[in-house]
């Protein structure tokens, strides 16, 4: 019984990877089919709680949905199919609850006005919607090394930040301000959607700022990937490379992201993934870990699951 529900629940976990997760749809091919299967079924998993938000008809729909998803994880118990697959899956790579619940705290706080004060206010956003995914990630791909943790939340953490750079306008029109106050003032999320002439060297400049952040968190993600089994290395480190084209792509049009969405065709997935992968025989550092995590790049996580004693004043 058990095996019939995983194999339809893989089936449909493949079928919103494909149609909403281009990128890692690309990046999982290189990894080992369990690996592979498991990261999907996480994926549909995450993509679920976060529609539940997204697509739900009104903020009060959504706060019913997700409080339901969050007393399912809670319980262990549910007749959602995807959420029962969810819960298997964590039961059989031993993810906690507290980093879901995390998750879905992250994403019940989009349900808010969104107005980010500081980089601490969205470093800790990022750490809930995308960081605890690395966690995750880690459980799945059977990574044992605790020391992995950190590097894990940190890409997970600057693909967000590539995510609200790519989608500032689209996220401005459902009246969300993720660039914080302290880069661009307390502009309303009306003023990001098509800047005025006046303010657009001052947007453009935020965004540079926020770029430079998510290289930050990039270099320390791919620090970690030793820890990884070797072909989910390969696969992770594309789908890095990949998320990490749009900040390029946005660069180069210099930052102005309201004259269209930023999209990294086939084409250009294949030239970065062998870009990515031809020199990994020369790179000491994808074979073995020969740094320590950055702490300071966590000074604003700590208490969160994963995060503990990572930061020493």
């Amino acid at each position: 019984m058990n095996a019939v529900i995983s194999n339809e629940a893989l089936e449909a976990a493949g079928d919103v990877l494909a149609m909403k997760g281009r990128s890692f749809h690309w990046a999982r091919r290189l990894m080992s089919k369990t690996h592979a299967a498991r990261a999907t079924r996480l994926y549909a998993l995450c993509r679920y709680l976060d529609d539940l938000s997204d697509e739900a008809t009104s903020q009060a729909e959504a706060r019913v949905a997700l409080a339901a998803a969050r007393q399912a994880i809670e319980t262990g118990n549910t007749t959602n199919p995807v959420l029962r697959d969810g819960l298997s899956l964590m039961s059989e790579c031993a993810i906690e609850a507290s980093i879901v619940l995390e998750l879905i705290r992250g994403i019940s706080s989009d349900l808010e006005p969104v107005r980010m004060a500081n980089e601490a206010e969205l470093l800790r956003y990022s750490y809930r919607v995308a960081g605890t995914v690395g966690l995750m990630m880690c459980r799945v791909l059977d990574v044992t090394d605790p020391a992995a943790l950190a590097h894990a939340v940190d890409l997970g953490i600057a693909m967000q930040l590539t995510n609200i750079s790519r989608d500032i306008s689209e996220d401005a029109e459902a009246g969300r301000r993720y660039i914080p106050a302290t880069l661009v003032g307390e502009l309303a999320p009306a003023e990001l959607i098509s800047p005025t002439k006046s303010l657009q060297p001052l947007v453009r400049s935020s965004l540079k700022n926020l770029l430079d952040l998510a290289d930050q968190f990039y270099q320390s993600g791919e620090l970690g990937l030793p820890y990884l089994p070797f072909r989910a290395r390969c696969g992770i480190l594309v789908a890095a490379r990949v998320y990490g084209a749009i900040g390029t792509r946005l660069r180069q049009r210099d930052c102005d992201y309201w004259t269209g969405r930023v999209v990294v065709s086939d084409w250009e997935k294949g030239g970065i993934s062998l870009r990515a992968l031809m020199p990994l025989p020369l790179r000491f550092d994808f074979w073995k870990c020969r740094t320590t995590h950055t702490a300071e790049l966590h000074r604003h996580l700590i208490g969160l699951p994963g995060i503990e004693g990572s930061y020493v004043i």
